[in-house]
C-alpha cells in the first residue's frame, strides 16, 4: 500500500500496469476497501492496456479515518430528512469525489476512466457530473441515482446490513458469522457462493482497518446525497451501467434508472448477479469496461 496525501486527506492506494497505460480509477463501495477489486480483475484490465489505480475511501482501510466525528444518529438523520431539512454530516459524496480528484492530482493524472461499485458508483457519478474535465469514461456498477420513487433494499437485507457484528479482534468467528450471512444473502443466485474466499476477504479487511463508525459516516454521506438524476443528465462522457438482476440491496430498477438518467449510457444487466462481482464473470465485466474505456479514449 502507498500512502498519498490529497487536500489533507491521507489515501491508501496501489496500482497495476504500465504508467503509460490508460488510467483507470477503481472506487470501492460502502464499508469496504480497495481489495474488493481483486488482483485478477485488475490484471484483466491491465491486459487490455490500462494502468489501474485502486484506493481506500476515507473512513476505510489505510486512508484517513474521521474518528473525531461521532457516528451519526440515524434516527435524527431520518427525522431531519423526512422534515425536508438537510442534516449536518461529517462529509458528503462530493467530498469523497474530491478525494478521488485529489489522488489523481497527486499522481499527476489529468484525466482518468472512473469505475465505481455501489457507493463507489455514486462517487464516480459525482466525479463525472461535477468534474467532467477530469473523467474520460464512467462505469457505474450496482449503484443508483437516489431517485426516491425507486424500490428500496429488501427489509431483511437492510436489517442484516445494519446489524452490529462482534469485534473481529476479540471474536473473529462471531464477526465472520454475521458478515458472511450478509455476504451470502446479497450474493445473488446465479453463481456459487465462495465462502472460503469471502472469509479470507473479510478477515483481511478487518486486519487492515475495522471501523464500523466509519461505515456509519459513509452511510450518512449517501443519505444526504439526494436525487442525482439532474446531475447525471449533464454527463457527456461515454458511460456504462452494470447491474445484477438478483441484487437485493440496490434493486435492478436502480441500475436501469441510472442508465436512463445518463445520456447515451449503455446498460448491461448481468443475469443472476447480486450485489457482488463473482470471480466467474470478472473477465466479462472487465471486457465491458474496456469497451467504454476505448470509447472514452477515442473521444479524447
Amino acid at each position: 500500500m502507498i500512502l498519498t496525501t490529497a487536500d489533507g486527506i491521507r489515501l491508501g492506494w496501489d496500482g497495476f500496469g504500465d504508467a503509460k497505460g490508460e488510467p483507470v480509477l477503481l472506487i470501492a463501495g460502502l464499508g469496504t476497501q480497495r481489495i474488493r477489486w481483486t488482483r485478477s480483475f485488475c490484471a484483466a484490465l491491465v491486459a487490455g492496456g490500462c494502468r489501474v489505480i485502486r484506493f481506500d475511501n476515507r473512513d476505510s482501510g489505510g486512508s484517513t479515518h474521521f474518528s473525531a466525528s461521532a457516528p451519526p444518529d440515524f434516527g435524527a438523520l431520518a427525522a431531519a430528512l423526512m422534515a425536508g431539512r438537510r442534516p449536518d454530516v461529517p462529509y458528503t459524496l462530493d467530498d469523497m469525489a474530491a478525494d478521488a480528484i485529489g489522488l489523481l492530482d497527486a499522481l499527476g493524472i489529468p484525466r482518468a476512466h472512473v469505475v465505481g461499485r455501489s457507493m463507489g458508483g455514486m462517487i464516480a457519478q459525482v466525479m463525472a457530473s461535477e468534474h467532467g474535465d477530469r473523467v474520460m469514461s464512467l462505469t457505474s456498477i450496482m449503484s443508483g441515482t437516489g431517485n426516491p420513487a425507486l424500490p428500496q433494499a429488501a427489509p431483511d437485507v437492510m436489517a442484516m446490513m445494519m446489524r452490529p457484528a462482534p469485534d473481529p479482534a476479540s471474536d473473529p468467528e462471531g464477526f465472520l458469522a454475521v458478515r458472511l450471512a450478509f455476504a451470502r444473502r446479497i450474493a445473488g443466485t446465479g453463481y456459487a457462493f465462495d465462502e472460503d474466499a469471502q472469509r479470507a476477504l473479510l478477515l483481511e479487511e478487518a486486519a487492515r482497518g475495522h471501523d464500523p463508525a466509519g461505515t456509519a459516516r459513509q452511510i450518512a454521506a449517501m443519505a444526504v446525497a439526494g436525487d442525482r438524476r439532474g446531475r447525471l443528465a449533464t454527463i457527456a462522457v461515454p458511460a456504462l451501467v452494470i447491474h445484477g438482476t438478483d441484487d437485493p440491496l440496490i434493486p435492478p430498477a436502480c441500475g436501469l434508472d441510472t442508465a436512463h438518467a445518463i445520456p447515451n449510457a449503455r446498460y448491461l444487466p448481468i443475469e443472476g448477479m447480486g450485489h457482488d462481482l463473482p470471480a466467474e464473470i470478472e473477465g466479462r465485466i472487465a471486457d465491458a469496461i474496456l469497451t467504454v474505456v476505448k470509447a472514452g479514449t477515442r473521444r479524447r
